[in-house]
């Protein structure tokens, strides 16, 4: 079988490790990528599913290139990096990351938090999660896909199936960090970095830090003697800067009184409570009622005066 709906099926051979010693097979799941939100990049992706825990780019890669040559995947996106217009590459060195910020496409700004340093070489992923594979073209991913086909077809004829499939981790060797104890060891290493590193990383958030306090203090500095468009001024710290100059004290003054005069003018045009709707609702009705008790008796009046019709024999 080689589609579930509209899912074509990809099994990868696993092969032994010392933790467990035989040899298994891992099943991935693949379609065009279709998200609910449109980008450029829909044609030219695939979706995957039940990527394994030790997922990496270089994995994913490697497995792409076993099946339509090398150079025909242009970037992974893993299931908690989708918020990044371009997914970060993995960074290889950890010690430099501080260095590494994400980039999105054009229109995505960085988000300014200097980055502390990393304690883990290798990140894993969720079980049975997520990811987008971004082609170079169109074209390649057709080519993955028929190339999926293929190997199913070949599979049945062969006795062993395990051998036509792409192999897990093949020709990545030394190009991840390994897992095991050597992860621990190495996060055990990370959790205390050089000195000199620390102390860049520190000074690059002290920076940031300062620049944004920087910015707060002119934007409350605007906000001071300002009032909003409920007539409330915000109050704000830093009063030994002293008052404000007194034609700002006026023009704020002159501007105030107009959006009071204003919103008094719609209070009562309108009516803000309901019992003044209501007042105003009984006035007019009343103004109706008077108007018709005046017109009935002028009426009257006007047929008593010309006197009571009388046709003619």
């Amino acid at each position: 079988m080689s589609k579930i709906g509209e899912y074509t099926i990809l099994p990868i051979s696993i092969p032994p490790t010392p933790a467990y010693p035989k040899h298994t097979t891992h099943t991935l799941y693949l379609r065009l990528h279709a998200p609910k939100i449109p980008t450029e990049n829909d044609e030219r992706s695939l979706f995957v599913v039940n990527v394994p825990i030790d997922s990496t780019v270089a994995h994913l890669r490697a497995v792409f290139a076993s099946l339509i040559g090398a150079g025909r995947v242009e970037d992974v996106t893993f299931e908690h990096e989708r918020g990044y217009a371009v997914p970060s590459r993995e960074v290889a060195l950890v010690g430099k990351a501080s260095k590494k910020r994400k980039r999105g496409s054009e229109g995505t700004e960085d988000n300014g938090v200097a980055e502390l340093p990393q304690i883990w070489d290798r990140e894993l992923r969720r079980s049975g999660s997520t990811a987008v594979v971004i082609f170079v073209d169109a074209k390649s991913v057709e080519s993955a896909l028929k190339a999926v086909r293929k190997l199913h077809k070949s599979s049945k004829k062969e006795k062993d199936s395990n051998g036509a499939w792409p192999i897990w981790g093949a020709g990545i060797e030394g190009k991840v960090p390994k897992l095991g104890s050597a992860r621990y060891l190495a996060h055990q290493r990370l959790q205390y970095p050089d000195e000199t590193a620390l102390k860049m990383n520190v000074d690059a958030f002290m920076t940031e830090f300062n620049r944004m306090e920087e910015e707060r203090a002119k934007r409350e500095k605007r906000m001071r003697n300002v009032p909003d468009e409920d007539g409330f001024v915000t109050v704000t710290r830093g009063g030994r800067t002293g008052p404000a100059r007194s034609e700002e004290a006026e023009q704020k003054k002159a501007e105030m009184a107009e959006r009071e005069r204003k919103k008094r003018e719609e209070l009562q045009s309108a009516g803000f409570y309901r019992f003044q709707v209501r007042e105003q609702r009984k006035a007019e009705q009343g103004e109706l009622v008077r108007k018709f008790e005046e017109d009935r008796k002028r009426v009257g009046a006007m047929k008593e005066k010309r006197g009571r019709f009388r046709p003619e024999r």
